[in-house]
């Protein structure tokens, strides 16, 4: 009953001009700026309106503490200090949660908070940097524009801007991410992550689950992931080195790298691909580009390699069966005795068992050669 009457009367007072300590004005030039500090009881959830930079440290006080800087240019000194003296910062409880505004205006507002470990967090802000740690469920955070960079947070977390990188540490649950225009970074995530980015590079270290990576323009690059891998790019490198299931590929311009897998579907305008270590089927396609698959660790089931213009190699082990009809307007070489090739009309052809034969491998080159070596 005490404590409640005590936050009540704290956010009476947050709705008061520049509530809490503060430092008068500083002015130049008609640009005034002022330093709000103040505190509040915290509930276990937190939602925060802001209209500028936001910086949150979860588990580094007791209670809601803040310090917002306030900036505001006007024609005159003395208009910019109107503006600050109209300024408020509000501070209210809406049941568990504890609601933070720092309005805009003509002000630009630098909110740093600092809380107890929340249970749920949500961030907005129409422009500005986003910085969160420290969070014991899910975060939310929307930008109108500017990077995002979070860390220890053990929900879920959904990030979005409207341009500008974002960065990510630990997240112990699902990540989404949403970029207008950036770079993607993330360290590890337990869950599911979905990652796009209109324009710039994705980078996933470690996923607990499927991952979905889209970026109009720019590279992939995905470590390990628990899950299937889909990854979309408009032009750029896709990597993905380790996969606990289907890599799904589409690539308007650029190489492809899939080191381990349990199966690939890749499909490319142009680029080379390299495959390996892949336990399932292959369907791997590109325009223009040279194909290396080496079967190394591989059981697959049945598979397609093709090229319109580029040569095709593909490393075939001891232990590897598989059932060769491979075509090609150009050559084929293979090391292998057993395996017949014969020229029928315009095209060399090639078929048989290898290694006692297997799931189906076919291939298929336009403008290119077919090589098959012993591994």
């Amino acid at each position: 009953m005490l404590r409640s009457a005590l936050f009540s009367a704290l956010a009476v007072l947050a709705f008061l001009p520049f509530a809490g300590a503060q430092n008068g004005p500083t002015c130049k030039d008609g640009k005034c700026e002022r330093v709000i500090y103040g505190a509040a009881p915290a509930g276990s959830r937190l939602r925060v309106n802001a209209h500028g930079p936001v910086r949150l440290e979860g588990g580094a006080s007791t209670d809601l503490q803040y310090k917002v800087t306030v900036t505001v240019t006007a024609r005159t000194e003395a208009e910019a200090r109107r503006w600050l003296q109209q300024y408020m910062v509000h501070v209210v409880s809406q049941g568990a949660t504890t609601v933070f505004t720092a309005p805009g205006g003509p002000v630009m507002a630098t909110v740093s908070l600092k809380t107890p470990r929340m249970s749920a967090v949500e961030i907005s802000t129409s422009d500005g940097a986003v910085e969160a740690s420290g969070v014991d469920g899910p975060l939310e955070v929307d930008s109108g524009a500017g990077p995002v960079t979070v860390d220890g947070i053990r929900g879920d977390c959904k990030l979005v801007t409207g341009g500008g990188d974002v960065r990510v540490g630990q997240v112990g649950g699902a990540l989404r991410c949403s970029t207008g225009a950036g770079h993607i970074t993330v360290k590890t995530v337990r869950g599911e992550a979905v990652l796009e980015t209109n324009g710039g590079d994705i980078v996933a270290n470690q996923t607990g689950g499927q991952v979905h990576a889209t970026t109009g323009g720019g590279g992939v690059h995905i470590g390990t992931a628990g899950g299937p891998v889909t990854a979309t790019s408009g032009g750029g490198e896709i990597i993905v080195e380790k996969a606990n299931g289907i890599v799904t590929v589409r690539n308007m311009a650029g190489p492809v790298q899939v080191w381990s897998s349990a199966g690939v579907r890749c499909d490319s305008g142009s680029g080379g691909i390299h495959v390996s270590n892949i336990s399932g089927p292959m369907r791997v396609s590109t325009s223009m580009g040279s194909i290396l698959a080496n079967l190394l660790g591989s059981r697959l089931g049945d598979s397609y390699l093709a090229t319109g213009n580029g040569d095709i190699t593909v490393l075939i082990p001891s232990n590897v069966g598989v059932m060769i009809q491979a075509q090609d307007n150009m050559r084929i070489v293979s090391e292998f005795r057993e395996l017949m090739i014969r020229r029928q009309g315009p095209q060399v052809i090639a078929e048989g068992p290898l290694n006692g034969g297997g799931p189906l491998l076919q291939i298929s080159g336009m403008g290119g050669t077919i090589f098959l070596k012993r591994q």
